[in-house]
């Protein structure tokens, strides 16, 4: 199988790091509340946006064994005794708060998705979008440049406290026509200036000090979607990314701002006759072509833009689904088969999705069904009803692939995180807690399509709390380490 290798042992997740965690009793903000998180290519640098609008980034500085990075002995296969370690670089304001005056609609500068684009230069470039407005980010150092070695020094006297030099007030000074003064010592117009017994003049020089960060918005794209932006994804063509919403997917060109190409549209002219909305859109990782859109019926679709320019009508779309047996179809069937998130793996081949209840695996070789399943919260389905009540029904949980293929992951209640094992006859389920001690509420989850009996417990027998979930996580895309937002709070964990 493609992207997926011999069965692995279970692993044994440890933590990592923790960036902004919380104190006993202490109140979260609103706006700190991680909403986004996501790993670039090398899975050196680590990105998070939150509800404030703010995109923070992570650098790795792990080092080992005379400053060889980890990942150069990784590749020569040699072990290291040292976990994965990460450091804040820099934050900057993607978004800010806006108002339609049109649509009389308040747009929350919530950063809803980021993605990393192609390095160049040295820069870092990313793009984060909020419910109408994507933007494109370069991150890259700068040096702080300062003159020095001058020939004279500069003169000492003040003059009501200003120095007497050109930055004096010009009511201090008398110009001449070329910008000379006749208190300025350099200016080589007086006669009367003294090289101080100098012997000879030389240039002054330019050096550099510090470097500091600096992050700019190259380019904004505005105006496109009429409905919220639930997703954006790179092309691997590294010039083109989609940007999708719940009825529309527009295709842009990350140097053109001022427009982009509709390529599915849902919005039925009535709209009284909708039946579905678009969750989530991804690129395959390869092949420039193809992408993927999931949708609330809980169906995928694989298109290709070759075949037509708008890629809406169905009729050459290679459609996964799963079909309820005859009589299981209740009130919440069809809340609770909405995709939330899917996720190409490396290769290509397969694609992961989440609903409320399960992971899925899907070949998109073969449409049809599922070649894996995962059960998450088969123990709440007693409590559908109390969920539907209190709108955690409608709960959007994230998935993720870790870079070898063997394992997935994803988030639930409790501050709680489930990771298994997809390889052919894994039985790996390991239920993690975003703390310290990751595996302080661990026990080995059932085995998958096990039904887990009712009440107010979660699989382990332990209380659950809908208030604390977990919506964001991402793998890491080379080793076996997850990042995952509980709160404000960003917990690493490697095996």
């Amino acid at each position: 199988m493609d992207d997926v290798a011999m069965t692995p042992e279970g692993l044994e997740w440890k933590f990592s790091q923790v960036f902004g965690e919380r104190a006993a009793g202490e109140e979260v903000q609103e706006v700190d509340i991680i909403s986004a998180i996501e790993f670039d290519k090398t899975g050196d640098h680590l990105a998070t946006g939150d509800r404030g609008g703010r995109v923070v980034l992570f650098e790795r500085t792990d080092k080992i064994d005379g400053g060889v990075h980890r990942r150069v002995l990784e590749a020569m296969d040699c072990s290291s005794s040292q976990h994965p370690e990460f450091h804040y670089k820099t934050e900057f304001q993607s978004h800010e708060p806006e108002f339609d005056y049109l649509k009389s609609l308040e747009i929350e500068e919530k950063i809803n998705k980021i993605r990393w684009c192609q390095t160049a230069n040295n820069a870092m470039f990313l793009l984060s979008t909020n419910d109408k407005t994507i933007k494109f980010w370069k991150v890259q150092e700068k040096k702080i440049k300062k003159v020095c070695n001058f020939n004279l020094d500069p003169p000492k006297p003040t003059i009501n406290g200003f120095v007497t030099t050109s930055n004096a007030p010009t009511s201090f000074k008398t110009c001449f026509t070329n910008g000379g003064s006749n208190d300025n010592p350099l200016n080589f117009r007086n006669n009367n200036i003294s090289l101080r017994g100098l012997t000879s003049l030389h240039l002054p020089t330019v050096t550099s000090h510090e470097t500091s960060l600096l992050a700019r918005c190259r380019k904004t794209y505005a105006h496109a979607h009429d409905y919220h932006i639930n997703s954006i994804s790179n092309n691997s063509d590294c010039e083109t990314f989609i940007s999708a919403d719940d009825l529309r997917i527009n295709l842009w060109n990350l140097e053109i701002s001022s427009q982009s190409f509709n390529i599915v549209d849902k919005k039925p002219a009535n709209m009284e006759d909708l039946t579905e909305v678009i969750t989530s859109a991804e690129f395959h990782p390869s092949h420039c072509n193809m992408l993927a859109y999931s949708s609330s019926k809980g169906s995928i679709r694989l298109i290709d833009l070759r075949q037509s320019a708008l890629c809406d009508t169905h009729s050459k779309l290679l459609v996964f689904e799963e079909h309820e047996a005859p009589g299981s179809k209740s009130f919440f069937s069809d809340i609770i088969s909405s995709i939330s998130d899917i996720k190409f793996s490396k290769g290509g081949r397969y694609i992961l999705s989440r609903d409320y209840m399960t992971l899925k695996m899907w070949d998109i070789n073969m449409g049809s069904g599922p070649v894996a399943t995962f059960q998450v919260h088969e123990h709440l389905r007693p409590k559908l009803c109390d969920l539907y009540e209190n709108d955690a029904i409608f709960d959007k949980f994230e998935c993720c692939l870790s870079g070898d293929g063997q394992r997935v992951a994803t988030g639930s209640y409790s501050h709680l995180f489930r990771v298994f094992g997809c390889s052919e006859g894994s039985t790996e389920a390991t239920t993690l807690e975003a703390t310290k001690n990751p595996t302080r509420r661990q026990v080995q989850t059932p085995p998958r399509f096990l039904r887990s009996p009712g009440g107010s417990d979660d699989v382990n027998g332990n209380s659950f709390d809908l208030t604390t979930k977990l919506l964001h996580l991402a793998c890491h895309p080379s080793e076996n380490s997850i990042a995952c937002a509980a709160s404000n709070s960003l917990y690493m964990y490697y095996a």
